[in-house]
């Protein structure tokens, strides 16, 4: 696969219209799921098409919600074989979106309640202004969303390989709707040191126990341009003094903690971005692995070609 750019200038208004899109629908999957350790319930996954929820429960049937980034659409199917979708196209605002969505969901008979605005979205203030009255989010650059949407398919089947390496608990290569980054993350099993009570369930739930995350952002209003990225928690001294690899990856400081970062840039700069990037992700979790003093041998699997 050839990798594409993705300026974070060229799409901007895009990237925060989706976010908000993918949080309506994340949160439908929030208020239908069953609970699931660190808000993998919540969580949405890759495909050939697009990005798709879970299957969902209902009283009498099951469905999914798929955009698919090659038609631009998005679509709700359910096993009782009915089929809605309407087009995802520029001047799609937030609040058609949302009124599109729950008229389809009423006509298929599923009743949903959700608290309807938007979770930590810097970009919209105030952040309690309802899905249905954010009108002017409405930009849906079809080529650049597509893209995004190509590079989050090949992220996730590196985090695979990558997650192949590793017997103990891993979780899956999944999209989080709330800050719009694929990530992954390897536990160890230790509990982690516990939060400070202000801190929110959603916080509290995520970093229960020791990890390292790894994951991919297309960039923010700090970070400008698109990145991967890698953190462990809690986050050992000295972490920052490790060596990154590829040469281009460095330590950066993330709310007062070390995180590794990797341009999206500097890796489509490289000879073999695959390569590049699994060494990304090996030396980061070494770094932390080794610090926070896992069991890195116990951990490790062996080659396909030794079993």
């Amino acid at each position: 696969m050839i990798l594409p750019k993705l300026e974070l200038e060229a799409w901007e208004q895009s990237k925060i219209t989706l976010n908000l899109y993918l949080q309506i629908i994340g949160k439908i999957q929030l208020a239908l799921m069953p609970r699931k350790n660190h808000w993998w319930n919540i969580t949405l996954l890759t495909n050939s098409k697009g990005l798709i929820t879970h299957t969902m429960p209902t009283e009498d049937f099951t469905f999914e919600i798929q955009f698919n980034f090659l038609e631009h659409k998005l679509e709700v199917i359910t096993s009782n074989d009915l089929y809605e979708t309407f087009p995802l196209r520029d001047g799609l605002s937030v609040s058609e979106f949302y009124e599109k969505i729950f008229a389809i969901l009423d006509k298929l008979d599923i009743l949903v309640k959700i608290i309807a605005h938007p979770y930590d979205v810097a970009d919209v203030k105030p952040v309690s202004t309802p899905f249905n009255q954010l009108a002017q989010y409405h930009s849906y650059n079809a080529d650049y969303v597509q893209r995004f949407w190509r590079i989050l398919l090949w992220t996730s089947e590196v985090f695979n390989e990558f997650n192949g390496r590793y017997y103990g608990k891993t979780s899956p290569a999944q999209l989080f709707w709330h800050h719009l980054d694929i990530a992954t993350s390897r536990f160890c099993g230790k509990p982690g040191p516990g939060m400070p009570p202000d801190r929110t369930i959603a916080d509290r739930d995520a970093y229960s126990h020791e990890l390292i995350s790894f994951g991919f952002w297309a960039g923010d209003e700090k970070v400008r341009g698109a990145a991967y990225y890698s953190y462990t928690y809690p986050s050992p001294d000295d972490i920052d003094k490790e060596k990154l690899e590829p040469a281009t990856a460095k330590w950066t400081d993330s709310n007062g903690s070390p995180m590794a970062l990797l341009m999206y840039s500097d890796l489509l700069a490289e000879q073999d971005p695959h390569k590049a990037i699994l060494d990304f992700l090996e030396t980061c979790y070494m770094a932390g692995a080794k610090l926070r003093g896992w069991d890195i041998a116990g951990n490790t699997c062996p080659p396909i070609s030794q079993i």
